[in-house]
């Protein structure tokens, strides 16, 4: 159970990056592979969010194997499978065919999360300041998850 837990996850939060990440690294390829030609289907200059919905579809598609417009556990495993032999292709600098701690990705903005709830600078995270930061971001959504206001 907790490997089909695990292998949701993955899939949950690829989906989540991928699709808040559609503009900038390309839904039909992984990373900055996909130029903007390729998103800009019709060649007009500028990418709209038809586009931008086509390429899910394509996507979906390449991962609904069966083509029955479902994905099954089996498809998202396959998915995931993929991407996590990708990550330690990409990642495993050593070359041992596993990732430590150390070969993990860090997300960009690694530390600056931390750094803006630590308002006073003192190093640590007061519960005072904790809670300003929750009700700073409180409002704020990912697309798809939760209310359906978009966020600039």
């Amino acid at each position: 159970m907790k490997h089909v837990k695990f292998i949701a996850l993955i899939v949950a939060a690829a989906g989540m990056t991928a699709g808040s990440a559609a503009l900038a690294k390309g839904f039909g390829h992984y990373g900055p592979k996909m130029s903007f030609e390729e998103i800009d289907a019709d060649g007009n200059g500028e990418v709209t969010k038809a586009e931008i919905q086509a390429m899910k579809d394509a996507h979906f598609a390449k991962a609904d194997s069966n083509g029955d417009g479902k994905l099954s556990l089996e498809e998202m495993q396959a998915r995931a499978n993929d991407r996590a032999a990708h990550m330690l292709e990409r990642f495993d600098k050593d070359g041992d065919g596993a990732l430590s701690m150390d070969e993990m990705p860090q997300p960009r903005r690694a530390g600056r999360m931390f750094d803006r709830m630590d308002a006073d600078g003192s190093g640590g995270i007061s519960k005072e300041e904790f809670e300003e930061a929750r009700a700073r971001h409180s409002g704020k959504r990912w697309h798809g998850h939760g209310d359906e206001t978009e966020q600039n």
